[in-house]
């Protein structure tokens, strides 16, 4: 029988890649804090930015998918959704709003996650929202041949109740205590939650939104600025790699989460080097031209318009492609494609 007991890893031991993960997101929490007190009115395009990315990239890791007008709409309010995968994107824009203007207020406990999973749907007829799944289900995977096979089975319905009162019960105490960092502790819970699969659906987007509320809660914000749920999406597989190997062992309690951790951990550090990279760009007052230019110079291969103004929020539209073609005319950048497809790159690449 599945125990869920955060006790143990008070006393377990690290290995040194994981310790040093742990101190180098220290660090740049430090620095974010510093800039976020002298600077937070540059930093508010940054916000809209990761808002955006992070609903589109959770939904289309679940294959939720919409066009970037709509989902522009959508996530200004300026719409009502037109099909399933439009309410579930509105969704989870809510609960992703909710989380960032109330993260202080809402403690990890079963019935918020019901609350928040309830909201999930909200604007969904399925019925499923916040409540517990009623039907045994499974993880699976399609091999080459298109069949269709179980990787893992979660717990069972009626075991589902108590394993969610008892890991929200084993985190707070071990944050009560600060017996352990919290870094460590959050994959471990949400790694749980994933095993125990507690809803009939919604519960990859449910364990992104709570790594986003547990981050949150421990003071690392870095959710707010940068997408996690963009870099996750990105390496998709490697998501899908690291849970399968730390479910083996894991109704027996011998599962070994360091896979997890480390991957969670990389993820985390590298979204606040983003920042930091970010932070650079709107720290000086500089034309738009010279901030697109220091932009594309740190830009490796080819990259779009779109990858220019994440790493210019404070420029306009308009300014990152008034500023893209006088880069063009003077042979730093090179056009490639057109419409849709077009990208650049370097011309010192040639």
């Amino acid at each position: 029988m599945r125990i869920f007991d955060y006790k143990h890893l008070a006393s377990r031991s690290w290995d040194s890649e994981i310790l040093g993960l742990v101190a180098q997101i220290h660090e740049c929490k430090g620095r974010q804090e510093l800039y976020i007190r002298q600077k937070p009115a540059e930093l508010h395009r940054l916000i809209e930015i990761a808002k955006i990315q992070s609903t589109e990239s959770s939904n289309e890791i679940e294959g939720i998918r919409t066009t970037n007008t709509r989902l522009k709409q959508l996530m200004a309010e300026k719409t009502t959704p037109r099909n399933r995968d439009e309410e579930e994107i509105m969704g989870y824009r809510d609960v992703l709003n909710t989380i960032h203007e109330n993260y202080e207020y809402i403690p990890i406990r079963p019935n918020y996650i019901l609350q928040l999973h309830r909201d999930l749907y909200q604007y969904s007829h399925k019925g499923t929202g916040g409540v517990f799944k009623n039907t045994q289900n499974y993880i699976s995977a399609t091999n080459a041949d298109g069949w269709e096979f179980v990787l893992f089975t979660p717990l069972a319905p009626y075991e589902t109740p108590a394993a969610i009162e008892s890991i929200c019960e084993s985190y707070n105490y071990m944050t009560d205590t600060q017996e352990i960092d919290t870094l460590l502790l959050i994959p471990v819970f949400i790694h749980d939650f994933l095993c125990i699969h507690p809803f009939n659906d919604g519960n990859g987007r449910m364990s992104r939104l709570l790594t986003t509320l547990l981050l949150y809660r421990s003071g690392y914000v870095i959710g707010r600025y940068i997408s996690l749920e963009s870099k996750i999406a990105k390496n998709k597989s490697i998501y899908y790699d690291v849970l399968e190997q730390c479910q083996q062992g894991w109704h027996e309690n011998a599962e070994d989460p360091t896979p997890f951790i480390k991957y969670l951990l990389k993820t985390i550090l590298s979204a606040y080097r983003d920042f930091e990279e970010r932070v650079e760009l709107v720290e000086e007052k500089l034309p738009a031209i010279e901030t697109v230019r220091r932009a594309v110079y740190r830009k490796i291969g080819k990259f779009t318009k779109n990858n220019i103004m994440e790493l210019c929020p404070t420029l306009s539209k308009a300014s990152v492609e008034n500023a893209i073609k006088q880069l063009v005319e003077k042979g730093i950048l090179i056009r490639h494609g057109t419409g849709r497809n077009t990208f650049y790159t370097r011309s010192d690449a040639e």
